[in-house]
């Protein structure tokens, strides 16, 4: 709770001098940490439930966490088989605005995808352009953390991506390449584990002890 204000007599010229001294006394807010987690892999691997089971965890540390989710979904131009430079270009920059919006009053930010994942879409129909190439290469050491998500199960139909198998692996071969062309670190889960996955991905990450959480074993009760 915050702190009360000291009463002034009523009438004291000079009360606003005092608010403004009592004011400055006040702990400022914390900093934000500033670090950026991304899921990276093609569509229909798990990244939104990851990115909320991360979430989750990470909140259990007393964080202010962010989502800055998948952005394609929302662009008024062609997807998948049918997209154009136009509807990249779009969801590239608007990609690169939410993070850069959701990084301001919070400590973590948990990515539905990358910059480089969304690049790989247009990679697989018109190649690599110079200027995204530059764009990539600028914007990729923003994340702290970047987490390679396996293809584990074909892709279902969700009203946007496209649910050809064919067309989910052909985007995670030019999204290896894109890794390794601009050599990147990252990493990576197993295909086996799907269950252990964000207990990976926590240890990955550059925090501090884990809090306990409010109703884990050792944590305060629930009453």
């Amino acid at each position: 709770m915050p702190a009360t204000p000291p009463a002034l007599p009523h009438g004291d010229g000079h009360a606003s001098l005092a608010f403004v001294m009592f004011e400055a006394r006040q702990d400022p807010p914390p900093e934000p940490l500033g670090l950026k987690v991304a899921f990276v892999g093609t569509h229909g691997v798990g990244k939104t439930t990851l990115c909320f089971e991360l979430a989750a965890r990470l909140k259990r540390r007393d964080l202010r966490v962010d989502m800055v989710k998948e952005v394609a979904r929302s662009c008024p131009l062609p997807l998948n088989r049918d997209t154009t430079v136009e509807a990249q270009a779009w969801i590239l920059h608007t990609q690169i605005a939410n993070e850069i919006a959701a990084m301001v009053h919070h400590d973590v930010i948990v990515c539905d995808r990358a910059v480089l994942d969304n690049y790989a879409y247009l990679v697989q129909k018109f190649g690599r352009i110079h200027v995204f190439d530059e764009l990539m290469a600028s914007w990729l050491p923003s994340y702290a953390t970047l987490i390679k998500v396996p293809v584990i199960a074909k892709p279902r139909f969700d009203g946007v991506r496209d649910t050809g198998s064919d067309y989910q692996q052909e985007i995670d071969q030019v999204i290896e390449s894109l890794l390794k062309d601009f050599r990147v670190d990252c990493v990576r889960l197993p295909a086996w584990s799907r269950d252990a996955w964000v207990d990976q991905v926590m240890a990955a990450l550059p925090l501090g002890p884990e809090q306990l959480g409010l109703f884990e074993e050792g944590g305060p009760k629930r009453p």
